[in-house]
């Protein structure tokens, strides 16, 4: 069946968040696309951690919902139109959108780290709008097509497999390394694989929820940790120290990856690190300040290393999927409307022990 595109100027319906647990649907004018943009028709929109945290909560940090504005950043859809001067897609094209534009003139831009950019807008951050709407116009260096082979659930989620891209390059995992994971979730899944696709050969997930454990052995986990029933931390030194030799305490992984976003997780993701290894931080934890054993990580040095969003991943992350190497198939559990994006993120929130990525189908 062919796609019928409106026209910059027609209406759209949007999902709008005004305040905490309050969502409302409003027309809008479809956007015009600019000289260097394109107009793409949203048509599966996957529903993150910071969704949930804007539309529970009303902020992020700093980030504070203070003037209504539409969520969900984890985009895919159709080319509808396309600026005058874009030569990279044309109408037709099925696309996913890479959820933050920067610069390009400043230090980090120039030198490859543009997601370090100061100015860098990036879509459902207040008070930039994201694609919890029927249309979206985007900078065309940030829309990127896809494969027939790839399905548009898949390519919305390029976004945080690109986290988990940017998360193994972080921690520089290397062939026949091992890495434990602290959080089986969908970032912690992608990083899990991603790890598995840089050749990391022991691959540790841990999570307090059965389903999720089980989702990450499907995916490729040689070994999986429930931490509510044992002490994940133990766990890891004892099968890395099976691995290796040395005593538990002595024991740890190459690389440890924190992706829960929770106190104790940090705490562990330090302590999981063998001498030596790295530690790297993906996941934020809803407080700022954490208490860490910073001496033993010092004593043993750890290279503890944050991360935010990424950079030059969104090619890479669409190879692995075409190239059958990550699966994110397996990280869809659920849809819903856009008309029931409120129950979508209220699903999503509350449902961690029976779901994994809720997708919104916009179309």
């Amino acid at each position: 069946m062919a796609t019928t595109f409106k026209s910059p100027g027609d209406t759209m319906q949007a999902a709008v968040l005004h305040g905490i647990r309050d969502i409302r649907f409003e027309q809008r004018s479809v956007p015009k696309p600019g000289p260097h943009e394109v107009l793409v028709k949203i048509q599966r929109v996957g529903v993150c951690g910071s969704d949930i945290h804007y539309y529970t909560h009303g902020r992020i940090g700093d980030f504070v919902v203070s003037s209504p504005f539409v969520l969900g950043h984890e985009s895919s859809g159709i080319v509808a139109a396309v600026g005058e001067k874009v030569t990279k897609v044309k109408p037709g094209d099925r696309v996913t959108l890479e959820p933050g534009y920067t610069c390009r003139r400043c230090y980090y831009c120039k030198t490859g780290r543009y997601n370090l950019c100061p100015d860098v807008v990036f879509m459902a951050t207040p008070p930039v709008d994201g694609a919890f709407c029927e249309y979206v116009a985007w900078p065309d260096d940030f829309v990127f097509p896809i494969p027939n082979s790839m399905t548009l659930e898949e390519a919305a989620l390029i976004e945080p497999l690109s986290v988990a891209v940017w998360a193994v390059k972080r921690g520089e995992v290397q062939p026949g390394h091992s890495v434990a994971i602290f959080g089986a979730g969908p970032i912690g899944c992608a990083t899990l694989q991603a790890a598995k696709a840089a050749g990391a050969t022991v691959l540790i997930a841990v999570d307090v929820e059965p389903y999720r454990l089980q989702i990450a052995q499907k995916l490729g986990a040689t070994h999986t940790i429930n931490a509510r029933e044992t002490d994940a931390l133990a766990a890891v030194q004892e099968i890395t120290s099976s691995i290796t030799g040395f005593p538990p305490n002595f024991s740890g992984v190459d690389v440890a990856f924190e992706t829960a976003g929770t106190v104790q997780t940090c705490r562990n993701t330090l302590a999981a690190a063998r001498p030596g290894g790295v530690a790297v931080l993906v996941g934020l934890p809803p407080e700022p300040m954490v208490e860490l054993d910073i001496v033993s990580a010092a004593g043993k040095e750890i290279d503890i290393r944050g991360q935010f969003r990424y950079a030059n991943c969104y090619p890479a992350a669409i190879d692995l999927v075409v190239k059958g190497r990550v699966d994110l198939k397996s990280l869809v559990t659920h849809h819903f409307p856009l008309q029931q994006v409120e129950q979508a993120l209220s699903f999503a929130d509350e449902n961690k022990s029976s779901s994994m990525k809720v997708i919104v189908d916009v179309d």
